[in-house]
């Protein structure tokens, strides 16, 4: 036991030797864009989170207080639909008085132009026949379907999720290619004393060892120098959005991956280093 760590450490620290800091920055590269890419996605749907995708149907009423009570009775007993809202025309024009810009022109109103109206959330599916159903009931002057906004972020997102998946592929195949082409070199450069290695009995495992640890710890340095460009990226972004987010009321920034998600690409990193520099010896050393 004692040879066999005897001899990885030797092929580590060799290992280590070989290691180039521009493959390593050309790797850090091109993992920090999938990073930023990921972290950047990450960020924005903890936003998305805190608005509800639930497709909704505003009702506007035209009938009087104790019609509406009557009409929310009879939402309630629609199997279509999941819940029930009643906003009064006061609280209506509150919250409109409430957004920036348009207190001024609530004031040269002079009187509440807006109805009484039923936010309903729907089932899924149920949007459209819903809201055709609720524009003939009595005492409903105008249905608006809130589906199609809910759908199109919905879309966004999966493409988002499908165009990440699409750039990573992409990037750890670039990964695996830069790995290959160095132990290749590597390989071609140290040929002879490769063939004396053999001559003197060296086993195939005995000479790999130094190239597999070198393309390892070479996504490896390129992962850790990916995450410190993302984290720097983001740090110097979150500087100037910040008070662009707060001029809208929202205390939204820019969030690192969490420790999981660097550890998994660390991790991952290693393994394609791993990859690129079998595939390398297995073509070029035999």
């Amino acid at each position: 036991m004692s040879a066999w760590l005897r001899q990885h450490r030797h092929a580590l620290v060799r290992g280590f030797g070989r290691v180039g800091a521009l493959n390593a920055l050309v790797i850090g590269v091109a993992l920090a864009l999938a990073v930023g890419a990921y972290a950047l996605i990450e960020s924005l749907r903890s936003v998305a989170g805190r608005v509800t995708l639930e497709p909704q149907v505003s009702v506007f009423l035209d009938a009087k207080r104790a019609d509406a009570e009557a009409l929310a009775e009879r939402l309630k007993r629609d199997p279509r639909v999941s819940r029930v809202r009643f906003v009064p025309r006061d609280q209506a024009m509150k919250e409109l008085a409430g957004i920036e810009g348009v207190s001024d022109l609530v004031a040269a109103l002079g009187r509440n132009p807006l109805p009484d109206a039923f936010v309903v959330g729907a089932a899924e599916g149920q949007v459209e026949s819903l809201a055709a159903d609720l524009a003939t009931w009595p005492g409903v002057a105008h249905v608006q379907a809130d589906a199609l906004w809910a759908r199109r972020l919905a879309t966004l997102a999966r493409l988002a999720r499908l165009g990440l998946w699409l750039l990573a592929g992409l990037l750890a195949a670039a990964v695996v290619g830069v790995t290959f082409n160095t132990i290749r070199l590597q390989v071609l450069t140290q040929r002879d004393e490769i063939e004396v290695s053999r001559l003197l009995g060296a086993t195939d495992a005995f000479i790999r060892r130094p190239f597999y640890y070198a393309g390892m710890l070479q996504a490896l340095a390129g992962s850790a120098l990916a995450l410190l460009l993302v984290a720097g990226s983001f740090a110097l972004l979150n500087t100037e959005v910040r008070p662009l987010a707060l001029s809208y009321g929202s205390d939204f920034r820019l969030s690192f991956v969490n420790g999981g998600d660097a550890l998994a690409t660390v991790l991952f990193a290693g393994l394609l280093g791993w990859l690129g520099a079998h595939l390398s010896l297995r073509r070029h050393l035999d």
